[in-house]
């Protein structure tokens, strides 16, 4: 029997634009044998919800470089709780003040990395953190 890969979904939730380092994780994630679903572009903490659960993900990447991290973190950790999968990972890169990152963990995102944090970092807090899941 082959072992489950695993499934992550990353999502570029609100109005940001810009998704060459939703990509470029994406890409790092699925070459270090992962499967990703990447949502693309502006969308909805439901949209993402829905996904991660149709999807049936272990974690979720998120990249949000718009400034709205405060508001639509909580509501997607919020929406997975309601739809039973408070055990899925969620994690947040981006332009993330250090003023917010204690408040963001301490409400439930699982790592958060900004600029010039390597793919090789990403890949392995996923992996542990995946590991912890299923464990």
């Amino acid at each position: 029997m082959t072992e489950r890969k695993i499934r992550v979904l990353v999502a570029k939730p609100g109005l940001d634009g810009h998704d060459r380092g939703a990509k470029v994780v994406a890409r790092a994630l699925r070459d270090a044998g992962m499967e990703v679903i990447y949502t693309g572009l502006r969308q909805t903490p439901e949209m993402i919800a829905e996904a991660a659960l149709q999807e049936d993900v272990d974690l979720v990447g998120l990249s949000i470089l718009s400034g709205a991290h405060m508001a639509l973190a909580p509501r997607i950790l919020e929406l997975l709780k309601a739809n039973g999968q408070g055990n899925v990972k969620v994690f947040l890169g981006g332009i993330i003040p250090d003023e917010d990152i204690a408040r963001l963990k301490e409400m439930g995102i699982a790592g958060i990395y900004g600029p010039g944090v390597s793919t090789e970092q990403i890949v392995s807090d996923f992996f542990l953190a995946a590991n912890k899941v299923s464990a």
